[in-house]
Order: structure tokens, then C-alpha cells, then sequence
């Protein structure tokens, strides 16, 4: 296993750039040990633990670069073939670090998700759970763009959060409600918690449950978490939860977690865009045509407005309707994101200018869309 890390080092034409310094330095310990430089892995290693003793994973290759002088390295953590669940997870962790500098992400690809950020959005992050990773994009123009990237860890029992206590992370796109700072916290919680929209109005309607899911750092006795160590949190070394912390602004970045990041080229991106921003604006001008039949088509048969029903939102529009010689609506600060692991599924956010003849409003507005037939449907709508 330990030639395994090395041999994937012994590939790598360069360090990722975007990747922290106890990444950068870890890996430069490895890459030296695969050199056969045992004086200046151990050296390197060295200062990583000067730097952060509780650092169990540099202690482990510590420990092991020191056992070398006596004998041959086979594996990362030599136990004389005892198997042992703490060091088979401090494997884990080692290969997910490893990773992300050996197997960096291509320049030219992006989160399927991220199809337009909307102007009221500076950053967005995305958590790759098959990767022990969170990417954070800067909004340029409505394009993303890659800007930092972490280690975390995840919920024990993986992702697809559905209930309380299951131990396992959420799968969908949520937003950041607030910080707790350590004052407010134990020392579990480490530097500080950003608080989730979990679960959202789509994950209740589905029946999941649950409260306190965070993003959070980790114990002053614990630099890093293994890749799977949570109760459902997204957790990160305290340093990097404040390296983090510059690109949230409260309640107002978005954050996509996915078991396993669906990484596009910008094209197909752009085709999407397009295609999911042809029915939003087709939605747009039925509903300015007056023509009450020509806007519920663009509603699923399940759809609900809060708590409301389709037929009730129907009655709704059609009494409405009645007493308007013209409407028109505009749509300001659009974002659309496809949901995570369902690519004809998309959340789209905007604020909503409503003008008709005996009535103006500007409202804040949420909608899930879901292809049905090959057709954008709304199939749920909530206004903040």
C-alpha cells in the first residue's frame, strides 16, 4: 500500500497549486521517500509536525521514516500485518491527500452544477465527497472559477443524509445561515461552525430530517479528521476553516455537496445554460400573456407552492388573472444549479419585479425545476 502512495507520486508532473500547505508538505515527504531521500523526507516531515503535533497522519510517516533506518518500508503504518481500523482510516486519509496532488482536476472542466451564479453571489462551494474535498469558485461574470481547495471529512456512514442520527452527510445544494465562533461552542467544534440550510424545503418534502449539519473545525487534539469521522458535518483543519472563511459571506454563498463531483467542459455547461434558460424565460412571457392555461402548463402535476397544491394554485392564478389588463415580470440576480447526482433537476433562484395594472411587486423567489417528457417543469416554488 505504501508503494501504491509513491508510485502515484513518482507520476505527478507537479504539486496542485490550489492545495494548502499540509498537503504541499506531506506530499513532499512522500515524494522524497519514493526518491529514496530519507534525510529529506524526514526533514520535511519534521517540520510539518513542528508546525502541527497533533497532526496524527505526519506523525504516523514520522514513526515510519524513523523505523526505515532498521528496516525496509512495506507499508504506511508497519504493524507487522496487524489490521487495525485507526490506521486503516489514517490510510484513507493519506491517500485522499495524496490524491489531489496526483490526480489534480482538469483547468478546462467545471461543477456540472454551477450553470449561472447569480451577481448577489461572490463565491460558491462545491464538496466532492468521493475525494475528501471542497472546491471553492469565484463568481466571474456568472462563470466559476476554481480559487482554493481543501481536505475534509464527512459523515461516518458516507452521504444521502435522510434522518436524524444516521450519521451520514446531505446530498443537495444549501447555503450558509450563519457562524458560531468558539465561544459559543465546545472544543469539538474547533475554530468555529458555518451553519447549513439543511434540510431545505425540497429535502422535507421528501420526508428527511434531521438539524445541525455544519461546517465546521476540528478538535484542538486533532489537526484532520479521517475522510469518514463525522456525524454528517462537513469538518476541516481550523486553519483551513479560516483560509474558508474569507470567501463566505452569510447567508448569501451557495454550497453543492455531492458524492461524486460531475466534472464538464464549459460547452457543455453553456448548453445547458441555455436550454434550462429557454423554459424559465418561456414561464416568463406565458405568464405575461395573461393566458392562465399557457402558464400552469409550465407546472408539474405535483408541484406545490409551499404547502399549496397544483389545483389550489391554479384557482389562484385564474381569479388573479381576472382583474389584470397586463402584467409583466422581470427577473433579476438569476442563478441556476443542477442538483447533485439528478442532472434533470435544477434549483433556480432569482428576484422576481412583478408589474400589473393595479399591483407591483418585487419578491425573492426559489424554484425547483424537474424535467418531465423532456420538458422543464416547476415542480416546486417558495418565496423568501
Amino acid at each position: 500500500m505504501f508503494r501504491a502512495f509513491l508510485s502515484l507520486l513518482l507520476i505527478a508532473p507537479a504539486f496542485n497549486a490550489a492545495a494548502m500547505d499540509a498537503d504541499r508538505q506531506m506530499a513532499s515527504s512522500l515524494l522524497a521517500i519514493s526518491q529514496s531521500r530519507m534525510p529529506e523526507a524526514l526533514t520535511a516531515v519534521d517540520l510539518l509536525t513542528q508546525q502541527h503535533p497533533n497532526f496524527r497522519l505526519a506523525q504516523l510517516i514520522k514513526g515510519d521514516l524513523l523505523l526505515a533506518r532498521a528496516q525496509p518500508l512495506q507499508t504506511l503504518g508497519n504493524t507487522g500485518g496487524t489490521r487495525n481500523a485507526d490506521l486503516e482510516q489514517l490510510r484513507d486519509e493519506a491517500r485522499q491527500r495524496v490524491r489531489a496532488l496526483t490526480d489534480p482536476l482538469p483547468n478546462d472542466k467545471v461543477p456540472a452544477y454551477l450553470l449561472t451564479l447569480g451577481d448577489q453571489y461572490r463565491h460558491a462551494l462545491v464538496v466532492d465527497a468521493s475525494r475528501s474535498r471542497l472546491y471553492v469558485y469565484a463568481n466571474r461574470a456568472g462563470q466559476p472559477i476554481r480559487v482554493a481547495d481543501f481536505y475534509i471529512t464527512i459523515g461516518k456512514a458516507g452521504t444521502g443524509k435522510q434522518k436524524e442520527g444516521d450519521n451520514r452527510t446531505p446530498i443537495g445544494i444549501y447555503s450558509i445561515s450563519s457562524f458560531k465562533s468558539p465561544r459559543e461552542l465546545t472544543d469539538f467544534y474547533g475554530s468555529g461552525a458555518f451553519t447549513l440550510t439543511y434540510p431545505n424545503e425540497w429535502d422535507r418534502r421528501q420526508g428527511r430530517n434531521g438539524h445541525g449539519i455544519w461546517i465546521h473545525g476540528s478538535p484542538s487534539n486533532t489537526y484532520s479528521r479521517t475522510p469518514r469521522a463525522s456525524e454528517g458535518c462537513v469538518v476541516l483543519a481550523n486553519d483551513d476553516l479560516k483560509r474558508l472563511g474569507q470567501y463566505i459571506e452569510i447567508g448569501n454563498t451557495p454550497v453543492v455537496i455531492a458524492e461524486q463531483v460531475e466534472w464538464v467542459a464549459h460547452d457543455v455547461i453553456n448548453a445547458r445554460r441555455n436550454d434550462l434558460s429557454a423554459a424559465i424565460d418561456q414561464w416568463r412571457q406565458d405568464w405575461e400573456s395573461r393566458d392562465v392555461s399557457r402558464l400552469l402548463d409550465h407546472y408539474s402535476a405535483s408541484f406545490r407552492a409551499g404547502a399549496q397544491p397544483l389545483p389550489a394554485f391554479a384557482a389562484n392564478k385564474h381569479k388573479v388573472n381576472a382583474a389584470k389588463s397586463w402584467i409583466k415580470v422581470g427577473l433579476d440576480n438569476v442563478s441556476l444549479m443542477l442538483y447533485p447526482e439528478r442532472p434533470d433537476f435544477a434549483l433556480v433562484s432569482f428576484v422576481q419585479n412583478y408589474q400589473s395594472n393595479n399591483l407591483s411587486d418585487r419578491t425573492a423567489k426559489r424554484q425547483f425545476w424537474s424535467r418531465e417528457n423532456g420538458r422543464w417543469k416547476i415542480i416546486h416554488e417558495t418565496s423568501l
